[in-house]
Parts: structure tokens; C-alpha cells; sequence
């Protein structure tokens, strides 16, 4: 398939800068995946919306302030990191910022001097691997000195980091949030598990990669960067539960929907699971754990949409977004959200 199949015009207006100030205030368009149907609700409807037995399973990953403003040791010369992956205590890949001079053996400091780091190595993409030094957690200082990672279509300042993480963010290590959850409120939560609505968790840390853009004109040869997740054996056994009584498994967001069916495709089977995945959903894929996904409104040509096609239909779900873009919805990270089913 070509990437320009899956794109879309959007008025730049459409995309939301600030998040409501209610969760659940946010809208919720209903797309029915065997007919197109398209219907128009709220996030606060969503427990109208399922059924008791359904599941959904939620990614706890939590973000983390990984942009780091910070000075070369020598020279006292502006630098920006962004953190994507720790590959082992201490070590972490990032995205250096000016990198023409960050050589192997570069030297920084942040925080004024709460943190230093020197490059390690240089790899294929032009990414760094940085040792950091520090005293006490290393987390900690990050809340601490660094600031959220906003995409770069948002421009507006961010005044409360919690409004990038989910009401149930747990596991420190994403470097974008997992927006789809963005939604949900604890009063929500409680709704849907008094209506006999089970909840379950996994955790995948969303790398950038996610996001970065698909360069190849046939998708087929675009490479998806890999992500950590962790299937514990409740959620794995929620599912199977679920599955065997006739619920349905809704996947909240796509970070969940990947690690459901990364563990499916690795295993032939829900179990309990840990390690990376760079799985790509595009039409064509074969789904074998999720029924219903709940999702915001993805980028024109990004993998996000390429997946959510997978999952309800390419000409559904680009028709889905003309009506959205008519009924004037707010797209991507702090805009609107879909339930296909």
C-alpha cells in the first residue's frame, strides 16, 4: 500500500493546544467497523457504551519529563536532550540537540550540575547513547529539572505536567503519553467497574519512534522502532477470562492494542510477557485478541492511522475523519477520541 492512502487534509484550527479542563468533557465519536456508522457522543457516555463482562485494558505507563535543558561542560554552548530508551542503569538513548558537535566522549551538565552525562556512542540514526551521573534517584531529579516532551504540533505551553499523564500513569518510561487514556477521570473508572466493566493493565513505553514519520512510499518497507512492554499475568488472565465468557476486549489506545498483539503473534496465545516489540499494523493484519479500540485522532500518513485502518477499515475510518473534520472536532494528543467496535 502507499503511504498517500492514508492521508487527510486538516485545518490547522482542528488541532487542540491545551486540554479541556474536564477529562471526560472531551468527545467521543462512535464507529461502527462492519457498517461505517458513525455516531456523535462524550467520553462521559462511555459506560452507556459498554457492556458488563466487557474488559478494557489500559497502558500505565507513565511519561517522563524528557526534555532536559542543559550546557557542554567545556564550552558552556546550549544543548537539549530528549530521552527515548534506557538500555540499561544509567545508559539511555536520546535525541541530542545541536548534534553536529557531540561527539563520542562529549560532556554535559544540567540542573546545574544535578546531572551530567557523556556521550558514548554515536548510532545508525544519528541518536546518542549517554551515560548519566548523578547523586540519588535518577527519576526524581527528572521530575524534578526536565519538562514534558509535547509534540511538536503544540505549540502552547503546558501549565500542569499532570494533564499529560493519565489519571492512572504508574511505570515511569514513556516519552510521549499514551493519549487515548487522557480521558478517562477516577469517577469514570468507578462507573464502568460498578457496571461490571473489568479493568486490566499493561505497560508500554512509548518511544518517539512511534511517531516519527513514514518516509517510504510503500509502507510495507517503513521499520518501526522498538518499545518496551509487560503483560502481567492478571491482565493476561482478565483477557482470557474475558474471552471465554463472550466479552469483548477493548483496547484503550494504541499502545495497548500493540502489546496485546505482539504477545499473541509472539506466543499464539495471551500469557504473560515482557520484552520489546516493533510491531507494524497496517491493513492486512490479522487481530486476534482486541474486539473495540478507543483512540484519538491520528496524524495524516502516520502509523497510527495506518493501524486504526487495520482495525476498522481504511475508506471507514478516513470518512469517519471528513465527518469529524466537519463536525469540528479537536485532533491528536489533547484533542477528541473514537470508539471503533
Amino acid at each position: 500500500m502507499k503511504k498517500s492512502d492514508f492521508y487527510y487534509d486538516l485545518p490547522p484550527e482542528r488541532i487542540a493546544q491545551e486540554p479541556l479542563a474536564q477529562r471526560d468533557q472531551s468527545r467521543l465519536m462512535t464507529l461502527d467497523r462492519a457498517t461505517g456508522a458513525v455516531g456523535h457522543r462524550h467520553f462521559y457516555d462511555l459506560p452507556d457504551l459498554l457492556l458488563p463482562g466487557d474488559c478494557l485494558i489500559l497502558n500505565n505507563s507513565r511519561v517522563l519529563p524528557a526534555r532536559l535543558y542543559g550546557n557542554r561542560e567545556k564550552t558552556g554552548g546550549r544543548v537539549e536532550f530528549v530521552l527515548l530508551n534506557e538500555k540499561k542503569r544509567d545508559e539511555w538513548e536520546v535525541i541530542l540537540r545541536p548534534g553536529r558537535t557531540a561527539r563520542v566522549g562529549a560532556r554535559y551538565v544540567f540542573g546545574g550540575g544535578l546531572l551530567k552525562a557523556e556521550v558514548l556512542e554515536i548510532i545508525e540514526d544519528g541518536n546518542r547513547i549517554v551515560r548519566f551521573e548523578h547523586e540519588g534517584d535518577f527519576y526524581r531529579l527528572i521530575e524534578q529539572i526536565g519538562e514534558m516532551p509535547l509534540p511538536h504540533y503544540i505549540t502552547h505551553r503546558l501549565k500542569d505536567k499532570e494533564r499529560y499523564q493519565t489519571v492512572y500513569a504508574k511505570e515511569s518510561g514513556s516519552a510521549a503519553a499514551p493519549t487515548a487514556g487522557l480521558h478517562f477521570t477516577p469517577e469514570l473508572l468507578e462507573h464502568l467497574r460498578q457496571k461490571g466493566v473489568r479493568i486490566g493493565y499493561v505497560t508500554l513505553h512509548v518511544g518517539l519512534g512511534t511517531f516519527r514519520p513514514v518516509k517510504a512510499d510503500t509502507i510495507e518497507k517503513h521499520v518501526m522502532h522498538s518499545e518496551h512492554y509487560e503483560l502481567p499475568e492478571e491482565t493476561a488472565a482478565l483477557i482470557r477470562e474475558t474471552k471465554a465468557s463472550g466479552g469483548r476486549v477493548v483496547g484503550v489506545g494504541t499502545t495497548s492494542c500493540r502489546t496485546l498483539e505482539s504477545v499473541a503473534q509472539r506466543y499464539g496465545e495471551i500469557r504473560a510477557a515482557e520484552g520489546w516489540t516493533d510491531i507494524f499494523i497496517y491493513p492486512g493484519f490479522q487481530f486476534q485478541v482486541l474486539d473495540a479500540l478507543i483512540t484519538n485522532f491520528h496524524l495524516p500518513e502516520s502509523t497510527l492511522i495506518m493501524l486504526v485502518s487495520a482495525f476498522a477499515g481504511r475508506e471507514h475510518v478516513l470518512h469517519a475523519y471528513q465527518e469529524a473534520i466537519a463536525e469540528q472536532y479537536r485532533f491528536y494528543s489533547f484533542g477528541d477520541a473514537m470508539l471503533l467496535y
